[in-house]
């Protein structure tokens, strides 16, 4: 009896002490890594507040690590996407934001040429309309990438974008929040982007796209017109394709009025507009009915982020907003 309860805590014992033994172990190797990286590649570059605060803020995140190498396959279908992505109370949601802030919304668009409704209904897909952007600190999560080794050049050249936008004031090391993988603020942008894109549209010196919304629209139609976006454009439809006559490649272009002679009807099964718009249709699996017709600005959004789902997804939002459909 007293033998199983030693061997009981004694097994007890040996699992928190291989806990914490790892867990140091980890931290150690961190440390050494940290070291040998700040004083290589980042003392000569950046001043001393910067190092400073770097060997001050900078720690390894397991958690990182874990979602990294665990992202999930995507095993929705589009119509379960749909669902959560452009749900009804998002809908609700996006036209009383869109009303709120017609008048800003107005002038971004003035002066980049990107449709309102667009930019409204990137920020409610992203980040529910600036709700959740991320709860990792973006610094010590792209240090824990680089350690990690697995596409450590990738977010080694993120790291230093990083910086330089610490560097320019932007934000402070302790308030540079994002996604484990380092996408920032409202608009969700990796530091590459932000530096590319980043706006500050109310002139105080800081392109904030955490808490600024007038920055954060901005940076979003700057990126979006910086891509190529067509202002003369929507970004497609849903179209009815079991009646199509002829075989289509997916990869290619036609014009709409091929399209209409071949007998691709709009989703509620009308003749599509006339018009010489190109597009090309977005065939979906275990679906013979429906389809989409993408044009010129579907690929600007894939830009953005690389997945139809997500690209149908902020052009059905875009479609609530401004047609209540």
């Amino acid at each position: 009896m007293h033998n199983n309860i030693y061997f009981k805590y004694f097994f007890i014992f040996i699992i928190f002490f291989n806990i914490f033994s790892n867990k140091s172990f980890a931290d150690d190797k961190f440390k050494l890594f940290l070291k040998n990286f700040l004083q290589e590649k980042v003392s000569k570059k950046y001043n001393k507040n910067i190092i400073n605060d770097l060997k001050k803020n900078s720690y390894y995140i397991k958690r990182v690590v874990e979602l990294d190498r665990s992202q999930p396959e995507f095993t929705l279908s589009l119509n379960q996407y749909l669902n959560k992505a452009v749900s009804p109370t998002r809908i609700k949601k996006a036209k009383k934001l869109y009303q709120d802030n017609y008048s800003l919304l107005k002038k971004i668009e003035t002066h980049y040429k990107v449709q309102p409704r667009f930019i409204v209904a990137l920020w409610g897909i992203e980040t529910d309309f600036g709700r959740y952007t991320g709860s990792f600190k973006v610094i010590p999560s792209l240090l824990t990438l680089i350690y990690d080794g697995r596409r450590a050049k990738y977010f080694e050249k993120e790291f230093f974008y990083a910086l330089d936008i610490l560097k320019s004031g932007h934000v402070k090391m302790n308030s540079m929040y994002g996604s484990w993988a380092g996408a920032m603020g409202q608009c969700q942008f990796m530091p590459s982007s932000f530096i590319k894109y980043a706006q500050d549209w109310n002139k105080d010196g800081k392109k904030d796209i955490w808490k600024t919304k007038s920055d954060v629209f901005a940076s979003a139609a700057n990126y979006l017109k910086n891509t190529g976006w067509n202002y003369n454009q929507t970004w497609g439809r849903k179209v009815y394709i079991k009646n199509l006559t002829k075989k289509i490649d997916e990869k290619k272009k036609y014009k709409l009025s091929y399209l209409k002679q071949i007998n691709l009807l709009n989703f509620d099964k009308k003749q599509l507009p006339n018009s010489d718009i190109s597009g090309r249709i977005i065939f979906l699996n275990n679906e013979k009915d429906f389809g989409y017709l993408a044009y010129q600005n579907f690929d600007n959004i894939l830009k953005w982020n690389r997945s139809n789902f997500f690209a149908i997804a902020v052009g059905s939002l875009s479609d609530h907003i401004l047609y209540g459909k």
